[in-house]
């Protein structure tokens, strides 16, 4: 799988290289998830701009960045193509992650986030 992943001050931005987060790549995406985790990362923003399909399993990777990141900080989708958004629709997983247009707006949500938990500046 291709992943990508900047890290700057107060958050991380990984990118999904790939056209498909199906079966054959949804473990390894939950496992980079976990090594994120592991290694410190707390605020994770997740470039979707690439991925034009998500099946059963790539949701179920998703929902494992959400729940790894949500609870000690911010998991956040951008560049989220129409046909993947209608996915994350119809599976109701909007309505508990977060999903925004563009990586300024991502970046606002950490901070916001991080504002709301009292972790600024941290």
């Amino acid at each position: 799988m291709e992943f990508t992943v900047d890290k700057y001050e107060n958050y991380s931005i990984a990118k999904v290289n790939q056209e498909k987060i199906d079966s054959t790549v949804a473990p390894e995406l939950k496992s980079e998830f976990m090594n994120l985790a592991q290694d410190g990362v707390t605020n994770l923003i997740l470039d979707m701009e690439a991925v034009k399909y998500v099946d059963s399993s790539g949701l179920s990777a998703l929902l494992v960045g959400n729940r790894s990141f949500g609870e000690a900080g911010t998991f956040v989708l951008f560049n989220v193509t129409d046909h993947v958004m209608k996915l994350i629709s119809i599976s109701q997983l909007d309505k508990v992650m977060t999903i925004v247009a563009g990586q300024e707006e991502a970046a606002d949500v950490v901070l916001l986030s991080a504002i709301n938990k009292g972790q600024a500046g941290e």
